[in-house]
């Protein structure tokens, strides 16, 4: 069949090696995925082949990526994932400079991130190598992949701290357009990526063009959360959870307003949770547990839909509404109905501390003008003597007034 553009014998039951016949096609697509397919990937590509998209994903192929794969010039698209495929990231794979979409994950592979794939694959718009061995730093200049959409690196063993760089992601400034497309040449194939999403798996398909995600979790990265990820004003998905994490959010987060799904769960992250999240009205999935955050849970707009305690679990430090956890100024709970964040919550706490204080100087005085007053009758007999006396001819004084006054009332009724 030399004319044939599309070959798809997906999601079957094949559970042969891959024929080195298939080498031979000359054009379009090529896709084998989630069946049974045993082996390793045959290295018979050659530079007479038009393939623009391979995808051997979700099989039991091992070894590793033959280097002759990038020998096909056109290719875009290439998914490995969830297989057994090991070793190193091969270099040979710089040489697919028109690559736009490189799913590894879901495999063996060990070693560090090249850096070759910020200098070479340029045209990259799907990074996904999460689920593997990796480790080491990651790249700063990853950073250089201006069309990138989707990094996923999560779930290896990844250390160091997150490149401030991360914020020249180009095309995660801006929001995901609709009618966009991840391939540029071929327009027979819907390009498709399995994305983690709130937790979720979800493959994505037509909607692909707009899923802007960074998922970094579950590594031992450490240090702080990069100020310039809040200029990634297109994020759909932030995902930091399970790593080393210290240091505040920064109250710039809520220039996110694209964004759909936060999570930085399970890291060492402390202070109050900014008042500025409030603005990020498209947040239909947060998690900030089991950190150090404390004070009140800041409310009003999207925030206060959130109820499940498990969103907040692990930090002691924090009050307030959800939580049974009542803070500490005010004794009660602020409800849903609250609009606001910390700033309406400082007023309050500013209020009760001036009643607070006006209650102590009230004390204070009344503790003062007694001791001036009675203090000297205490210890001069004199002046108490004296101070008595007077008490006595006023209780006498007013005691005749009143006196007179009821005789002269009762003499009054009994006339009439």
């Amino acid at each position: 069949m030399p004319d044939l553009e599309y070959l798809s014998l997906s999601t079957n039951n094949l559970s042969v090696e891959i024929p080195l016949s298939l080498c031979h096609l000359r054009y379009g697509a090529l896709d084998l995925s989630k069946n049974l397919l045993l082996g390793e990937l045959p290295d018979c590509w050659n530079h007479s082949s038009l393939i623009i998209v391979m995808d051997f994903s979700s099989n039991n192929l091992s070894g590793s990526v033959p280097p002759s794969i990038c020998s096909l010039p056109f290719l875009e698209s290439l998914h490995l994932s969830n297989n057994n495929l090991s070793g190193e990231l091969p270099s040979s794979l710089k040489s697919c400079a028109r690559l736009n979409t490189l799913d590894l994950g879901q495999n063996r592979f060990t070693g560090k991130i090249p850096t070759w794939i910020g200098e070479s694959l340029l045209s990259l718009k799907i990074l996904r190598l999460r689920s593997n061995k990796l480790v080491g730093n990651i790249p700063p200049n990853l950073s250089r992949l201006g069309a990138l959409q989707i990094l996923d690196l999560a779930s290896n063993n990844l250390s160091g701290t997150i490149p401030s760089s991360f914020g020249n992601f180009t095309t995660m400034k801006v929001s995901g357009e609709m009618n966009g497309t991840i391939l540029k040449n071929y327009t027979r194939y819907n390009e498709k990526m399995q994305v983690t999403v709130k937790r979720i798996y979800i493959e994505y398909v037509t909607l692909l063009p707009l899923v802007i995600v960074v998922d970094l979790s579950n590594n031992n990265l450490s240090g702080t959360i990069p100020e310039e990820l809040t200029s990634l004003f297109g994020l759909v998905s932030l995902n930091l959870s399970e790593n080393h994490l210290i240091g505040e959010i920064t109250e710039k987060i809520g220039a996110l307003q694209q964004l759909e799904s936060l999570d930085l769960s399970r890291n060492n992250l402390f202070g109050r949770i900014p008042s500025s999240m409030i603005g990020l009205t498209f947040l239909s999935y947060l998690n900030l547990s089991y950190n150090n955050f404390s004070g009140r849970v800041p409310l009003g707009n999207q925030l206060q839909t959130f109820t499940d305690l498990s969103i907040y679990a692990g930090n002691p430090g924090l009050c307030g509404f959800p939580l049974t956890q009542k803070c500490k100024y005010d004794g009660t709970n602020q409800g849903p109905n609250a609009v606001g964040g910390d700033e309406q919550n400082d007023d309050s706490m500013d209020k009760e501390r001036f009643k607070m204080k006006w209650n102590m100087s009230t004390g204070a005085g009344f503790a003062v003008g007694f001791w001036v007053v009675f203090g000297p009758l205490l210890f001069n007999n004199k002046w108490r003597e004296d101070y008595f006396q007077l008490i006595d001819q006023v209780y006498d004084t007013v005691y005749v007034v009143l006196a007179v006054i009821f005789t002269r009332f009762r003499e009054h009724n009994v006339r009439a």
